[in-house]
């Protein structure tokens, strides 16, 4: 092959690169941004979770589409993102919010670097692990996905993020598959935080809650997808979440994967986590 075929064959697989990032990002910009009526459910969703004038750590924060629901609730937020897509598009929606502070990084069990895989049609999924990564593209709800790239992101922990900039009311960890190594970066209970489960791979939900119930004792309850409706009636303890996980964690049809909230067994928090979110006083878009 000569080296001018060689050239147009580098640049033929650059430019389908750079189509199917754009196509990516913008299926990404859609699902977030793009759906009527997500916004005021989210609004609706994170309001009893995210005080006025709190602290919410956003880490995976992808396209920011959280971050910008807890703004409007009043809420600062640190957004934490490695993918340089995704953080391109943090940074023209926060440049001029000095609530914002956008961290281009990773989390996990210690500082470093790790290596990020990357699906540039579904980014979504982009991971530290690659054996979730394995994992979950055995099962139906990721048989499309294909993880072909991969760059070295820097890593800090939530100990860190913590000693840094406060301690946050509300933390959502949406890491695909990295979940249990963000919550062994932290060594103190947090007042309420969420993390995304995979309904295929139950012993990795497992672990986190064993991981927080080792930090102290927290009340759960589970949502599925992007749907923001409780698939339980009022939150629960651990070993009953437990239970609900390992039976199979029944999700509604088209939805492989959710988040589990927890909410910290103290005071206030806890009658946050009950009254709040209880059946009782669902609002819309938090159907029991």
């Amino acid at each position: 092959m000569s080296v001018l075929n060689c050239v147009n064959r580098v640049n033929r697989v650059n430019q389908v690169s750079r189509v199917s990032r754009a196509l990516g990002l913008l299926r990404s910009l859609w699902i977030y941004h793009g759906i009527p009526g997500r916004r005021a459910r989210l609004l609706a969703f994170y309001r009893p979770l995210v005080p006025r004038g709190g602290l919410a750590f956003d880490i995976g924060a992808h396209v920011g589409n959280r971050t910008l629901a807890w703004r409007r609730l009043g809420a600062r937020v640190v957004a934490v993102e490695p993918q340089p897509d995704c953080l391109r598009v943090l940074h023209r929606l926060f440049a001029h919010d000095d609530a914002v502070t956008v961290l281009p990084l990773a989390l996990g069990a210690a500082e470093g670097e790790a290596e990020l895989l990357v699906s540039p049609r579904t980014p979504t999924v982009a991971t530290l692990s690659a054996d979730w990564a394995r994992r979950v593209g055995a099962t139906p709800a990721f048989r499309r996905v294909r993880w072909t790239g991969s760059l070295r992101v820097p890593v800090t922990t939530l100990d860190a993020l913590i000693a840094h900039h406060g301690r946050p009311h509300f933390v959502k960890i949406d890491v695909e598959g990295f979940e249990r190594a963000v919550l062994d970066g932290l060594t103190q209970p947090l007042p309420a935080l969420s993390f995304e489960y995979i309904a295929a791979l139950p012993e990795a939900t497992l672990a986190c809650i064993d991981r927080l119930e080792a930090l102290g004792r927290y009340r759960y309850r589970a949502c599925a997808g992007e749907r923001f409706a409780w698939l339980q009636p009022r939150a629960q303890g651990a070993d009953e979440m437990r239970r609900w996980v390992a039976s199979g964690a029944a999700l509604p049809a088209g939805a492989g994967s959710g988040d589990i909230y927890a909410w910290q067994v103290e005071g206030t928090h806890e009658e946050a986590g009950e009254l709040v979110h209880g059946a009782e006083r669902a609002r819309p878009g938090h159907e029991a």
